[in-house]
């Protein structure tokens, strides 16, 4: 199990420091910030959606290794996806991070944040860059904190 763990810990790190689809993002049609005022983690999201489908996602910001790794792997997760699609993996990623319910088959790549739950600070920095995601798709003109 030790070698799963640091498979993960490797796959947060290497996204943590090289975050994927980072940048802005010109095509966007919708676009949103959100904070963690605890560890200081801010991202804001770009994305372009036609027709319910993700067609591109980008963020920009900075934070910790966790959240940064969070929004990179979330907006590889999400491209290409319907919105009802999305909304689901919101909720079964959410899951897995604060109860540790969601079977980690269903996450792929994003299983690797299996182990945040054990670490409550920890959670509202991997979970961030998905609330930021949720006020997007939902429309939620209300600024978007973890707090």
């Amino acid at each position: 199990m030790s070698e799963l763990r640091e498979l993960y810990q490797e796959m947060i790190l290497d996204h943590g420091r090289h975050p994927r689809n980072f940048g802005a993002l010109t095509s966007a049609n919708h676009s949103k910030e959100g904070f963690n005022p605890l560890c200081g983690d801010k991202i804001n999201l770009h994305l372009c959606e036609k027709a319910g489908v993700i067609e591109d996602v980008r963020f920009e910001g900075c934070g910790c290794a966790i959240s940064m790794a969070s929004a990179s792997l979330m907006t590889e997760a999400i491209k290409g996806k319907t919105t009802k699609e999305v909304i689901q993996l919101f909720a079964n990623f959410h899951a897995l991070v604060t109860e540790q319910t969601c079977a980690t088959e269903q996450l792929g790549k994003l299983a690797v944040f299996s182990g945040v739950a054990a670490y409550p600070v920890r959670v509202k920095c991997a979970i961030l860059a998905w609330h930021v995601l949720k006020a997007l798709l939902e429309n939620d003109a209300a600024p978007v904190s973890t707090e």
